[in-house]
């Protein structure tokens, strides 16, 4: 670390959520961003992929240029699969924290994450080093750990509600019907590759029904909480809109729990996380005021049905979900403010 500011590295730094984590980090005061690394247009300025990023930063270069001796912090934004192997390499390097919001790392099953992502895990005895990470939920461990695994967006999205009430054990875990859209960014920039459908840009689609790769995450952190397996159904739609995310989450209450309890549970469990807001009871909820901030707001609705609610949560697929959420992970580790330049 050299006069009080972390040394960065980026790699994967021209996708959707490296842009935005880039952007993030050239404003903020302890980062010092020493290379911004991508397989492609090498010697480009970051600003040819976004004008938004004023700063002047170093152009993006090969991660084989990288001088690893002095870097505090590794952010790996790549496709699934290729941290594994850059990791590997640099595990040796006792100092260097790695912050992956790639897949790679969030299954601490082998077997589960060739099951759901179709490639064998090429270093499972690093899965023990890392440390799955919703920051509201780990602030006490996560000093602990190498390697720390940012949550997908969906599940980010689905587990800061329900997580606490799983946990408090006030909801009946049969039944539980997750719909989630999402901005199109959620899939990348290969968008058009993914979903071959005319009209992409200005149609809701249904996808994933059967086996979405993000239920893998789903079923191990809600099962961890949970004092018997939950029992969900979980739909993904991508709407016409970049960015943004809105879980509608339907629940049956235990026995003598009410929507009045559920909202003051949470309003208590996430009083002191400065980025989740909840909502006035029976509050209607969109993405409105969550884009382009690292905020998650939530809504409890009381639905027809005495013992069923409607839990309403929503952020920024690419800042809450992805970019903003490993600052703030960042933030956490090193003892600076958590919300520091996340504002």
């Amino acid at each position: 670390m050299s006069s009080n500011k972390i040394n960065i590295v980026v790699a994967g730094a021209t996708g959707y959520v490296g842009l935005d984590l880039v952007k993030i980090l050239s404003s903020h005061p302890k980062v010092n961003i020493r290379y911004l690394c991508a397989q492609k247009k090498i010697g480009k300025r970051i600003q040819f992929f976004d004008k938004r990023i004023k700063k002047k930063l170093p152009k993006v270069s090969n991660i084989k240029k990288v001088e690893w001796n002095d870097i505090d912090v590794l952010f790996t934004s790549l496709p699934t699969g290729e941290s594994q192997i850059l990791v590997k390499k640099l595990n040796h390097l006792k100092n260097l924290k790695i912050i992956d919001l790639a897949a790679d790392f969030r299954l601490n099953n082998k077997k589960e994450f060739k099951k759901f992502y179709q490639k064998k895990h090429k270093t499972p005895e690093l899965l023990k080093k890392a440390l799955y990470s919703i920051p509201e939920f780990v602030r006490k461990d996560i000093k602990k750990y190498k390697i720390i695994s940012c949550p997908g967006c969906y599940p980010t999205s689905i587990q800061i509600p329900l997580i606490p009430l799983l946990k408090g054990n006030l909801l009946k875990k049969k039944d539980v019907i997750i719909d989630s859209k999402s901005g199109f960014s959620g899939a990348g920039k290969n968008l058009t590759k993914k979903f071959t459908h005319k009209n992409i840009y200005s149609a809701i689609h249904a996808y994933g029904i059967f086996k979405h790769r993000h239920t893998s995450e789903i079923d191990q952190e809600l099962n961890k909480v949970s004092r018997s397996k939950i029992s969900y159904v979980f739909t993904p739609n991508l709407i016409p809109t970049f960015r943004g995310m809105l879980s509608s989450i339907y629940v049956k209450l235990n026995n003598k729990i009410t929507a009045q309890m559920i909202h003051k549970k949470l309003k208590k469990i996430h009083s002191k996380n400065y980025f989740v807001k909840i909502l006035p009871l029976n509050k209607e909820l969109g993405t409105e005021n969550v884009i382009n901030t690292n905020y998650c707001e939530i809504s409890i609705c009381q639905l027809k049905e005495k013992n069923r609610i409607l839990i309403l949560s929503s952020i920024d697929n690419l800042i809450k979900g992805a970019a903003g959420q490993a600052v703030q992970n960042m933030n956490i580790i090193y003892d600076f403010k958590e919300s520091l330049g996340l504002k």
